[in-house]
């Protein structure tokens, strides 16, 4: 009930920009001592940012949130886009699979299929290796801690050395006029080299990553073939992406 609760308080500050607290507690039903801890909560994971009486989205992170709070962030979202992600991989496909909660949910509708996999996530690789069809192909590099992520040197020396088919790439943050970036340096390196190895590029984002920004940028939006991403999109910000170029799929 708590997690719902805090998921749909972001889900309320996203479409409206600033929430009052005392109207939290009368949506939810809770007290004005529940909800201030609740938001308490939100701005350590850097969600949100508390205002006097209330509470609105955090556009500017230094930081991600932990992966454990990225894992339970819009669940649901991410289980539709990655499935209807999975209807782009075609038997016979190459694909590379960046690092991220939605893309590992992409990865699980990906069994039975015949491809050749490459990722530089641990948690990818341990969901796809027994699948006796497959070829999949982790990436070497630096492990970061808590993530299950490679990166760094041997992970791009490695890519450099091979031209997939699609490019399936997570989004930390997106701007519709500046593009999609990430917040650790090493990685945005690393799909910067996939960008150039990679024959289409098909990004996976939930609507909350869109208007927010992170420090590094990975490309422009018009890098991009096509988003997959889920209702909750902003109008205005899917009109943009749209008027790029990009092709958006909704699930």
């Amino acid at each position: 009930m708590k997690t719902q609760r805090k998921e749909k308080i972001i889900q309320l500050i996203g479409e409206n920009r600033m929430v009052k607290a005392g109207q939290l507690a009368e949506i939810f039903q809770v007290s004005s001592e529940t909800i201030r801890r609740d938001l308490e909560e939100l701005e350590a994971q850097k969600l949100i940012r508390r205002i006097h009486g209330g509470a609105i989205l955090n556009t500017t992170y230094n930081s991600e949130p932990d992966y454990s709070c990225r894992e339970i962030e819009n669940y649901e979202k991410k289980i539709l886009i990655g499935k209807k992600a999975a209807d782009l991989v075609k038997d016979g496909d190459s694909i590379v699979i960046d690092i991220g909660t939605t893309t590992l949910e992409f990865a699980k509708f990906l069994k039975g299929k015949k491809i050749t996999v490459f990722t530089n996530s641990l948690k990818i690789a341990y969901e796809l290796m027994d699948e006796s069809t497959m070829s999949v192909i982790i990436l070497g590099g630096r492990v970061r801690h808590g993530e299950g992520t490679t990166s760094g040197y041997w992970s791009e020396e490695m890519i450099d050395h091979i031209y997939a088919d699609k490019l399936f790439l997570g989004v930390g943050a997106m701007q519709p006029g500046q593009g999609i970036m990430d917040y650790h340096i090493e990685e945005t390196n690393l799909r910067r080299h996939y960008l150039k190895h990679c024959r289409e590029v098909i990004a996976l984002s939930d609507y909350s990553k869109f208007g927010i920004s992170a420090l590094n940028l990975v490309c422009e939006t018009d890098n991009i073939d096509c988003l997959v991403t889920d209702e909750q999109i902003d109008k205005k910000i899917l009109k943009e992406i749209r008027e790029r170029g990009v092709r958006v799929l909704i699930a």
